[in-house]
Protein backbone atom coordinates (compact mmCIF):
# COMPACT_ATOMS: atom_id res chain seq x y z
CA UNK A 1 0.00 0.00 0.00
CA UNK A 2 2.93 2.18 0.44
CA UNK A 3 2.16 3.29 3.81
CA UNK A 4 4.31 6.44 5.30
CA UNK A 5 4.42 7.44 8.63
CA UNK A 6 3.75 11.15 7.98
CA UNK A 7 4.16 12.95 4.36
CA UNK A 8 3.47 16.79 2.95
CA UNK A 9 0.39 17.23 1.17
CA UNK A 10 1.21 19.81 -1.57
CA UNK A 11 -0.30 20.21 -5.24
CA UNK A 12 -0.93 22.38 -7.99
CA UNK A 13 -2.12 24.93 -5.39
CA UNK A 14 1.24 25.12 -3.99
CA UNK A 15 3.15 24.81 -7.01
CA UNK A 16 1.16 27.75 -8.59
CA UNK A 17 2.01 29.86 -5.56
CA UNK A 18 5.33 29.48 -5.54
CA UNK A 19 5.37 30.17 -9.32
CA UNK A 20 3.70 33.12 -8.82
CA UNK A 21 6.77 34.21 -6.58
CA UNK A 22 8.85 32.83 -8.85
CA UNK A 23 7.98 34.78 -11.94
CA UNK A 24 5.68 37.45 -11.17
CA UNK A 25 7.11 38.54 -7.87
CA UNK A 26 10.86 37.78 -8.42
CA UNK A 27 11.61 38.77 -5.05
CA UNK A 28 12.69 35.57 -3.06
CA UNK A 29 13.57 37.09 0.82
CA UNK A 30 11.35 38.24 2.95
CA UNK A 31 8.80 40.65 1.79
CA UNK A 32 5.29 41.06 0.68
CA UNK A 33 3.86 37.35 0.62
CA UNK A 34 5.30 37.37 4.16
CA UNK A 35 3.43 40.20 5.13
CA UNK A 36 0.18 39.13 3.57
CA UNK A 37 0.76 35.25 5.56
CA UNK A 38 1.34 36.98 8.70
CA UNK A 39 -1.74 39.18 8.86
CA UNK A 40 -3.67 36.22 7.14
CA UNK A 41 -2.43 33.97 10.08
CA UNK A 42 -3.79 36.92 12.58
CA UNK A 43 -6.84 36.96 10.79
CA UNK A 44 -7.24 33.03 11.93
CA UNK A 45 -6.37 33.24 15.24
CA UNK A 46 -8.34 36.33 16.11
CA UNK A 47 -5.73 38.58 16.49
CA UNK A 48 -3.83 41.90 15.80
CA UNK A 49 -1.09 41.46 12.86
CA UNK A 50 1.76 42.89 14.61
CA UNK A 51 1.27 39.90 17.34
CA UNK A 52 2.26 37.33 14.33
CA UNK A 53 5.86 37.02 13.42
CA UNK A 54 6.54 34.63 10.63
CA UNK A 55 9.98 32.74 11.45
CA UNK A 56 11.96 30.12 9.36
CA UNK A 57 11.25 26.98 12.34
CA UNK A 58 9.71 26.28 14.93
CA UNK A 59 13.05 25.91 16.85
CA UNK A 60 13.43 29.57 15.82
CA UNK A 61 10.54 30.32 17.01
CA UNK A 62 10.69 29.06 20.58
CA UNK A 63 14.73 30.57 20.28
CA UNK A 64 13.52 33.92 19.47
CA UNK A 65 10.98 33.89 22.51
CA UNK A 66 13.10 32.04 24.99
CA UNK A 67 15.55 35.12 24.19
CA UNK A 68 12.59 37.51 24.58
CA UNK A 69 11.66 36.98 27.63
CA UNK A 70 14.21 35.05 29.63
CA UNK A 71 17.73 36.27 31.16
CA UNK A 72 20.95 34.08 29.85
CA UNK A 73 21.70 31.40 33.02
CA UNK A 74 18.08 31.45 34.09
CA UNK A 75 15.80 28.24 34.00
CA UNK A 76 13.35 27.23 31.65
CA UNK A 77 10.89 24.29 33.22
CA UNK A 78 10.04 21.56 30.48
CA UNK A 79 8.76 18.50 29.76
CA UNK A 80 11.67 15.76 28.77
CA UNK A 81 8.72 13.84 26.90
CA UNK A 82 9.54 16.45 23.88
CA UNK A 83 11.71 17.02 20.11
CA UNK A 84 14.48 18.07 21.14
CA UNK A 85 14.23 20.96 19.56
CA UNK A 86 12.59 22.65 22.70
CA UNK A 87 15.58 21.96 24.81
CA UNK A 88 17.94 22.86 22.35
CA UNK A 89 16.12 26.57 21.57
CA UNK A 90 16.43 26.99 25.54
CA UNK A 91 20.02 26.25 25.71
CA UNK A 92 20.63 28.64 22.62
CA UNK A 93 19.33 31.35 24.36
CA UNK A 94 21.56 30.94 26.68
CA UNK A 95 19.43 29.59 29.34
CA UNK A 96 19.37 25.95 31.07
CA UNK A 97 16.46 23.37 30.64
CA UNK A 98 14.78 21.91 33.86
CA UNK A 99 13.44 18.49 32.60
CA UNK A 100 9.96 18.03 33.86
CA UNK A 101 8.42 14.61 34.36
CA UNK A 102 5.07 14.17 32.54
CA UNK A 103 1.45 13.01 33.17
CA UNK A 104 0.40 9.35 32.38
CA UNK A 105 -3.07 9.94 31.08
CA UNK A 106 -2.16 12.65 28.50
CA UNK A 107 1.77 12.95 28.50
CA UNK A 108 1.97 16.91 28.84
CA UNK A 109 4.02 18.44 32.05
CA UNK A 110 3.52 17.08 35.51
CA UNK A 111 3.21 19.86 37.18
CA UNK A 112 3.44 18.71 40.46
CA UNK A 113 6.70 16.96 39.62
CA UNK A 114 7.49 20.88 38.44
CA UNK A 115 6.84 22.69 41.17
CA UNK A 116 9.97 20.51 42.99
CA UNK A 117 11.62 22.02 40.34
CA UNK A 118 11.54 25.69 40.72
CA UNK A 119 14.30 27.43 41.88
CA UNK A 120 14.92 31.41 42.61
CA UNK A 121 16.37 31.03 38.94
CA UNK A 122 13.59 29.70 37.04
CA UNK A 123 11.71 32.11 34.87
CA UNK A 124 9.42 30.50 32.71
CA UNK A 125 7.53 27.24 31.81
CA UNK A 126 7.28 25.55 28.11
CA UNK A 127 4.72 23.23 27.91
CA UNK A 128 4.42 20.98 25.36
CA UNK A 129 1.18 20.25 23.34
CA UNK A 130 2.02 17.04 23.01
CA UNK A 131 0.42 15.36 20.41
CA UNK A 132 -1.67 18.34 19.35
CA UNK A 133 -3.48 17.94 23.13
CA UNK A 134 -3.32 21.56 24.69
CA UNK A 135 -4.95 19.56 27.80
CA UNK A 136 -4.34 21.84 31.23
CA UNK A 137 -3.80 25.18 29.80
CA UNK A 138 -6.01 26.56 33.09
CA UNK A 139 -3.84 24.74 35.38
CA UNK A 140 -0.64 25.73 33.50
CA UNK A 141 -1.46 29.28 33.49
CA UNK A 142 -2.37 29.40 36.96
CA UNK A 143 1.19 27.36 38.11
CA UNK A 144 2.80 30.70 35.92
CA UNK A 145 0.95 33.13 37.59
CA UNK A 146 1.56 32.05 41.22
CA UNK A 147 4.78 31.36 40.63
CA UNK A 148 5.83 34.25 38.95
CA UNK A 149 6.75 32.76 35.68
CA UNK A 150 5.98 33.41 31.94
CA UNK A 151 4.76 31.03 30.05
CA UNK A 152 6.04 30.24 25.97
CA UNK A 153 3.92 27.31 24.07
CA UNK A 154 5.37 24.72 22.22
CA UNK A 155 2.48 24.53 19.76
CA UNK A 156 4.43 23.04 17.30
CA UNK A 157 1.69 20.27 17.13
CA UNK A 158 -1.45 22.01 18.04
CA UNK A 159 -1.97 24.42 14.85
CA UNK A 160 -5.80 24.21 13.82
CA UNK A 161 -6.64 22.88 17.68
CA UNK A 162 -9.34 24.35 19.85
CA UNK A 163 -9.46 24.55 23.51
CA UNK A 164 -12.39 25.02 25.18
CA UNK A 165 -13.86 26.73 22.01
CA UNK A 166 -10.36 29.23 21.48
CA UNK A 167 -8.06 28.48 19.16
CA UNK A 168 -4.52 27.94 20.32
CA UNK A 169 -2.53 30.90 19.83
CA UNK A 170 -5.86 33.28 20.24
CA UNK A 171 -4.84 33.38 24.02
CA UNK A 172 -1.92 33.46 25.96
CA UNK A 173 1.57 34.79 26.70
CA UNK A 174 3.55 33.27 23.65
CA UNK A 175 2.61 30.64 21.43
CA UNK A 176 4.80 29.59 18.87
CA UNK A 177 4.02 26.86 15.93
CA UNK A 178 5.55 25.06 13.44
CA UNK A 179 4.85 24.69 9.79
CA UNK A 180 7.55 22.01 8.47
CA UNK A 181 6.96 19.32 6.00
CA UNK A 182 4.68 17.41 8.45
CA UNK A 183 2.42 19.29 10.37
CA UNK A 184 -0.58 20.75 10.07
CA UNK A 185 0.16 23.22 7.77
CA UNK A 186 3.44 23.50 5.71
CA UNK A 187 5.69 26.23 4.44
CA UNK A 188 8.14 23.52 3.31
CA UNK A 189 10.35 24.97 6.55
CA UNK A 190 8.68 27.63 8.88
CA UNK A 191 7.22 28.53 12.04
CA UNK A 192 5.64 31.68 13.74
CA UNK A 193 5.91 33.65 17.27
CA UNK A 194 2.26 34.78 18.60
CA UNK A 195 2.44 37.04 21.36
CA UNK A 196 0.47 40.20 22.80
CA UNK A 197 2.76 41.14 24.40
CA UNK A 198 4.56 44.52 22.28
CA UNK A 199 8.25 44.25 23.95
CA UNK A 200 8.74 40.64 22.84
CA UNK A 201 7.34 40.97 19.77
CA UNK A 202 9.84 44.08 18.86
CA UNK A 203 12.11 41.82 20.21
CA UNK A 204 11.47 38.61 18.09
CA UNK A 205 11.31 40.68 15.11
CA UNK A 206 13.76 42.14 15.14
CA UNK A 207 16.22 39.33 16.44
CA UNK A 208 14.63 37.40 13.05
CA UNK A 209 16.26 40.04 10.67
CA UNK A 210 20.15 40.04 12.70
CA UNK A 211 18.70 42.15 15.00
CA UNK A 212 18.58 45.30 12.38
CA UNK A 213 16.35 47.68 14.17
CA UNK A 214 13.07 48.24 12.33
CA UNK A 215 14.19 45.93 9.28
CA UNK A 216 10.88 44.34 9.09
CA UNK A 217 9.08 47.34 7.34
CA UNK A 218 12.00 47.98 5.12
CA UNK A 219 11.42 44.10 4.02
CA UNK A 220 7.88 44.25 3.99
CA UNK A 221 8.00 47.07 1.01
CA UNK A 222 11.03 45.14 -1.19
CA UNK A 223 13.22 47.73 0.54
CA UNK A 224 16.34 47.51 2.82
CA UNK A 225 17.97 49.56 5.83
CA UNK A 226 20.92 51.20 4.92
CA UNK A 227 21.63 53.37 7.50
CA UNK A 228 20.51 50.93 10.84
CA UNK A 229 22.14 50.43 14.06
CA UNK A 230 21.95 46.48 16.26
CA UNK A 231 21.48 46.46 19.84
CA UNK A 232 20.75 42.67 20.86
CA UNK A 233 21.92 38.96 18.88
CA UNK A 234 19.91 38.42 15.79
CA UNK A 235 19.70 35.76 13.60
CA UNK A 236 18.89 34.77 10.25
CA UNK A 237 15.22 33.49 11.45
CA UNK A 238 13.44 35.74 8.58
CA UNK A 239 10.94 33.69 6.18
CA UNK A 240 11.29 33.76 2.98
CA UNK A 241 8.25 35.08 0.51
CA UNK A 242 8.47 31.25 -1.10
CA UNK A 243 8.18 29.75 2.25
CA UNK A 244 4.98 32.29 2.55
CA UNK A 245 3.08 31.49 -0.50
CA UNK A 246 2.76 27.88 0.31
CA UNK A 247 2.24 28.40 3.63
CA UNK A 248 -0.69 30.91 2.63
CA UNK A 249 -2.07 28.19 0.58
CA UNK A 250 -1.67 25.83 3.50
CA UNK A 251 -3.74 27.86 5.74
CA UNK A 252 -6.32 28.03 3.08
CA UNK A 253 -6.73 24.13 3.11
CA UNK A 254 -6.81 23.36 6.40
CA UNK A 255 -10.23 23.61 7.62
CA UNK A 256 -12.46 21.97 5.03
CA UNK A 257 -9.84 19.44 3.63
CA UNK A 258 -6.79 18.69 6.49
CA UNK A 259 -8.33 19.24 9.63
CA UNK A 260 -11.50 16.81 8.93
CA UNK A 261 -9.37 13.97 7.19
CA UNK A 262 -6.85 14.23 10.45
CA UNK A 263 -9.52 14.06 12.53
CA UNK A 264 -11.38 11.22 10.83
CA UNK A 265 -8.29 9.41 10.66
CA UNK A 266 -7.26 9.35 13.81
CA UNK A 267 -11.21 8.38 15.35
CA UNK A 268 -10.62 5.17 13.41
CA UNK A 269 -7.62 4.63 15.76
CA UNK A 270 -9.81 4.75 18.57
CA UNK A 271 -12.59 3.16 17.43
CA UNK A 272 -10.99 0.22 16.02
CA UNK A 273 -8.37 -0.48 18.34
CA UNK A 274 -10.31 0.54 21.70
CA UNK A 275 -10.93 -2.88 22.72
CA UNK A 276 -7.48 -4.38 23.02
CA UNK A 277 -5.67 -4.58 26.38
CA UNK A 278 -2.66 -4.55 25.18
CA UNK A 279 -3.13 -0.99 23.76
CA UNK A 280 -3.48 2.24 25.12
CA UNK A 281 -4.32 6.32 24.27
CA UNK A 282 -3.77 9.20 25.92
CA UNK A 283 -7.10 11.19 27.04
CA UNK A 284 -8.02 14.12 25.42
CA UNK A 285 -10.40 16.60 26.99
CA UNK A 286 -13.94 16.60 26.08
CA UNK A 287 -14.50 20.27 25.20
CA UNK A 288 -11.07 20.44 23.26
CA UNK A 289 -11.15 20.48 19.70
CA UNK A 290 -7.77 18.24 18.84
CA UNK A 291 -6.44 18.56 14.81
CA UNK A 292 -4.28 15.30 15.56
CA UNK A 293 -0.31 15.92 14.09
CA UNK A 294 0.66 12.21 14.99
CA UNK A 295 -1.38 9.32 16.42
CA UNK A 296 0.81 8.00 19.60
CA UNK A 297 -0.24 4.62 21.39
CA UNK A 298 0.77 2.90 24.33
CA UNK A 299 2.11 -0.74 23.46
CA UNK A 300 2.12 -1.96 26.97
CA UNK A 301 3.60 -5.05 28.73
CA UNK A 302 6.69 -5.02 27.15
CA UNK A 303 5.30 -5.55 23.58
CA UNK A 304 6.05 -2.42 21.49
CA UNK A 305 9.35 -3.73 20.38
CA UNK A 306 8.29 -6.92 18.88
CA UNK A 307 4.72 -4.93 17.42
CA UNK A 308 7.07 -2.27 15.74
CA UNK A 309 9.33 -5.10 14.25
CA UNK A 310 6.07 -7.38 13.02
CA UNK A 311 4.33 -4.00 11.57
CA UNK A 312 7.98 -3.27 9.32
CA UNK A 313 8.04 -6.51 8.47
CA UNK A 314 4.10 -6.09 7.08
CA UNK A 315 5.22 -2.72 5.31
CA UNK A 316 3.54 -0.40 8.36
CA UNK A 317 6.15 2.35 9.60
CA UNK A 318 6.08 3.57 13.00
CA UNK A 319 7.75 6.11 14.99
CA UNK A 320 8.68 6.59 18.19
CA UNK A 321 7.56 10.04 19.76
CA UNK A 322 10.25 10.92 21.56
CA UNK A 323 13.46 9.62 23.12
CA UNK A 324 13.60 11.77 26.11
CA UNK A 325 15.79 14.90 26.61
CA UNK A 326 17.33 13.92 29.93
CA UNK A 327 18.46 10.74 28.65
CA UNK A 328 20.95 13.16 25.92
CA UNK A 329 24.34 13.48 27.07
CA UNK A 330 24.04 17.37 26.40
CA UNK A 331 21.21 17.08 28.69
CA UNK A 332 22.42 15.45 31.76
CA UNK A 333 22.84 11.80 29.93
CA UNK A 334 19.65 9.89 32.29
CA UNK A 335 21.53 11.18 35.80
CA UNK A 336 18.27 12.28 36.94
CA UNK A 337 15.04 10.15 36.77
CA UNK A 338 12.08 10.56 35.39
CA UNK A 339 10.17 7.89 36.16
CA UNK A 340 6.76 8.20 34.19
CA UNK A 341 8.21 9.34 31.01
CA UNK A 342 10.76 7.04 31.26
CA UNK A 343 7.87 4.38 31.05
CA UNK A 344 6.01 6.02 28.99
CA UNK A 345 8.96 5.83 26.37
CA UNK A 346 9.22 2.03 26.68
CA UNK A 347 5.85 2.04 25.40
CA UNK A 348 5.51 4.78 22.97
CA UNK A 349 4.56 3.85 19.05
CA UNK A 350 3.60 6.62 16.56
CA UNK A 351 0.64 5.01 14.00
CA UNK A 352 0.98 6.89 10.75
CA UNK A 353 -0.98 9.89 10.22
CA UNK A 354 -1.64 12.33 7.18
CA UNK A 355 -4.27 13.59 4.92
CA UNK A 356 -2.76 11.56 2.17
CA UNK A 357 -4.20 8.11 3.74
CA UNK A 358 -7.55 6.84 3.07
CA UNK A 359 -9.59 5.39 5.81
CA UNK A 360 -8.87 1.77 3.88
CA UNK A 361 -5.38 2.10 4.59
CA UNK A 362 -6.01 3.52 8.55
CA UNK A 363 -8.16 -0.19 8.76
CA UNK A 364 -5.45 -2.14 7.14
CA UNK A 365 -2.81 -1.05 9.37
CA UNK A 366 -5.32 -1.48 12.73
CA UNK A 367 -5.90 -4.89 11.01
CA UNK A 368 -2.08 -5.47 10.88
CA UNK A 369 -1.50 -4.26 14.53
CA UNK A 370 -4.37 -6.48 16.05
CA UNK A 371 -2.43 -9.46 14.32
CA UNK A 372 0.71 -8.62 15.69
CA UNK A 373 -0.80 -8.51 19.34
CA UNK A 374 -2.59 -11.77 18.97
CA UNK A 375 0.16 -13.79 18.17
CA UNK A 376 2.64 -12.60 20.82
Amino acid sequence: MNIRLSRSIVGEAEAQAVRRVLIEDGYLGMGTEVRLFEEELAVYLNRAPEHVIAVNSGTAALHLAVQAMVEPGCEVLVPSLTFVASFQSISAAGCVPVACDAREDNAIIDLEDAKTRITPRTRAIMPVHYASNPAGLEAIYEFARKHKLRVIEDAAHAFGCRHKGRRIGSFGDVICFSFDGIKNITCGEGGCIVTVDPEVARRCRDARLLAVQNDTQARYSGARSWDFDVNDQGYRYHMSNLMAAIGRVQLSRLENEFAPKRTRLAAIYRERLADLHDIAFFQNDPEDEIVPHIAPVRVLHGRRDRVKADLAEAGIPTGIHYKPNHLLRRYGGGKSSLPTTERLYSELMTLPLHPGLSEDQIEHICALLRKALAIL
